[in-house]
């Protein structure tokens, strides 16, 4: 029984033990950062950029002071920020396009009107 119960201990004791992470976690978050910049980010979605790259700096702040857990949930909140502003970017670049065919489409609307006069009536 013994032998059963100690095995038990360490396996808890192993679990509660916390994991150095890779240097490849920054990394990860970095290029998602860049992609949401070369998404104009900064342009569309200024706010999280800023909290992207203030996680990522926390991270590495965390990673100097050994809070090895705190630092993976950082580095995931930057990521999620980064993806939020990449999202954000897309979205903005597709309504101002939007807006940009409706007003041409205006512009040939009020045209052909003007052209025609009562034709269309």
């Amino acid at each position: 029984m013994k032998p059963i119960l100690i095995s038990i201990i360490c396996l808890v004791l192993a679990a509660c033990t916390t994991v150095h992470p890779g240097p490849d976690v920054f990394e990860v978050a970095e290029k998602i950062i860049q992609a949401a910049e070369a998404a104009g980010g900064d342009e569309f979605a200024p706010v999280e950029m800023r909290f992207a790259r203030e996680k990522l700096a926390s991270a590495r702040l965390g990673m100097e002071m050994q809070k090895y857990s705190v630092v993976v949930y950082l580095v995931e909140e930057a990521e999620i920020n980064a993806e939020l502003a990449i999202e954000k970017s897309r979205t903005a670049r597709s309504r101002r396009l939007v807006n940009e065919l409706r007003r041409s489409n205006e512009e040939l609307d009020a045209s052909l009107r003007a052209t025609f006069e009562g034709e269309f009536e």
